[in-house]
């Protein structure tokens, strides 16, 4: 703006002459100068209320279903407009207020993606910096009361809104894995992203399976070099850790532990829900690894994973071919003994997953209906989508009848009517 007082009257010159519209895109465009997006946003609504011939102040009262349609879509519209530049230009937090209804969510993990590496490589940068030597006391204090830079700052937002917003879990929970560690980075997916659909908790698990996995290779491969059993590193990745348990003799008699044992039996149980060959492979190789653990360092688990890593070897392993017999007994063998004992679900959903992991669909379903009944709040498998419907199974094995006589048996109308509208679909 120039002259407050010149602009004034250009305002006014403009509502007399070309209308209010335009008056008001004028102090819309100036206001976008001066990066005064809040501003932005207000006259955005007041020039869309006096579009339709509202109140330009207070409760518009009552409207009509196409001029409620017509607002709103101007309000989303002025959402956009300012919400963008806000967040590309720093504000996270403010930015994310608009555009947390007006955008599409991949959108916006694209651009906090963005802004995250640049403020990642300015910490970097900083780090590395002609400064980062500097030590003793005086050194510490002055970085200490300086507080947290504006890159940390705005990494500190990123993280916020990835991750306990749900916008992006899997970009946060690598940030906070980066500058908190493992076990934070654990402890944030277990309160937050393991609330969301299976589909969105696998790419923030198979990014934890692959991070412990690297530790455990990296730690592994230092121990085994230092004493002069390696020959050389293996290629990073999966095979790793097999690779070098296998250079090692398997440690079985081994009291060396080389990581958290409670981050890998955490990791374990959250992996069952990857999908990802690379990922159930890294997975197998961690569970592979806990099981030469003595016995007094690990934790029991719930049922059929009371020895978490045998059990987990056992299920992983049978996603990759291994020993698929071996672990349909073991765990067939404790969803009975939970039927029998009434002992929980997480026995009979654990056969199904692994069945309908396996395409075995009509199995799957036997093992389902198998279940015990559960009145209460359905298990994390059922709610998170980790398994598929009843419906989903009957399809794909071809077992309608077997699904419709269940339904019979349990007064369960509403999945037969599901039964009888999916076999009608086209394909």
């Amino acid at each position: 703006m120039t002259d407050a007082h010149d602009f004034a009257r250009e305002l006014a010159e403009t509502a007399a002459g070309p209308g209010l519209q335009a008056m008001f895109d004028t102090l819309a465009a100036a206001l976008e100068e001066q990066g005064r997006w809040h501003a932005v946003f207000d006259v955005r609504l007041l020039q869309a209320r006096e579009r339709l011939g509202l109140p330009l102040t207070g409760d518009c009262g009552p409207l009509d279903p196409a001029t409620r349609e017509r607002l709103d879509a101007s309000s989303l519209e002025a959402c956009r407009e300012v919400g963008w530049p806000l967040l590309e230009q720093g504000n996270v937090s403010a930015g994310w207020m608009y555009l947390r209804a007006a955008a599409e969510p991949a959108d916006v993990a694209r651009s906090l993606a963005a802004r995250a590496a640049r403020l990642q490589a300015e910490t970097a940068t900083a780090r590395a910096g002609p400064d980062a030597d500097e030590v003793g006391d005086d050194a510490g204090d002055d970085a200490a009361a300086a507080g947290p830079s504006a890159a940390e700052r705005g990494l500190d937002e990123i993280v916020h809104i990835a991750l306990w917003e749900g916008v992006d879990p899997a970009l946060g929970l690598s940030i906070l894995l980066a500058r908190a560690g493992t076990c934070n980075a654990i402890t944030a997916y277990e309160q937050g992203i393991s609330r969301l659909a299976a589909a969105r908790q696998r790419p923030a698990a198979d990014l934890l399976v692959a991070h412990l996995h690297g530790e455990l290779s990296a730690a592994l491969a230092a121990d085994l070099g230092q004493r002069g059993m390696l020959s050389a590193p293996p290629t990073p990745g999966p095979g790793s850790v097999t690779a070098l348990l296998a250079a090692a003799g398997g440690l079985a008699d081994d009291p060396a532990i080389h990581l958290d044992v409670s981050h890998l039996q955490s990791v374990l149980r959250i992996a069952r829900v990857c999908t990802a060959r690379e990922s159930i492979h890294r997975a197998w190789e961690l569970a592979c690894y806990g099981s030469r653990l003595p016995k007094e360092v690990t934790y029991p688990g719930e049922p059929p994973f009371e020895n978490v890593a045998e059990a987990s070897r056992l299920f992983f392993g049978a996603q990759l071919g291994r020993d698929v017999a071996g672990a349909l007994q073991w765990f067939r063998r404790a969803a009975a003994t939970a039927r029998i004992e009434e002992t929980g679900t997480l026995p009979a959903d654990t056969l199904t997953l692994l069945l309908a992991s396996l395409g075995r669909p009509a199995e799957a379903l036997h093992a389902a209906l198998e279940r015990p009944k559960d009145d209460s709040m359905p298990s994390p498998m059922h709610a998170s989508g980790m398994l598929p419907s009843l419906v989903e199974l009957a399809a794909a094995g071809d077992a309608w009848d077997a699904l419709r006589q269940a339904c019979i048996a349990r007064d369960d109308w509403v999945t037969y009517a599901a039964t009888l509208a999916a076999e009608k679909r086209p394909g």
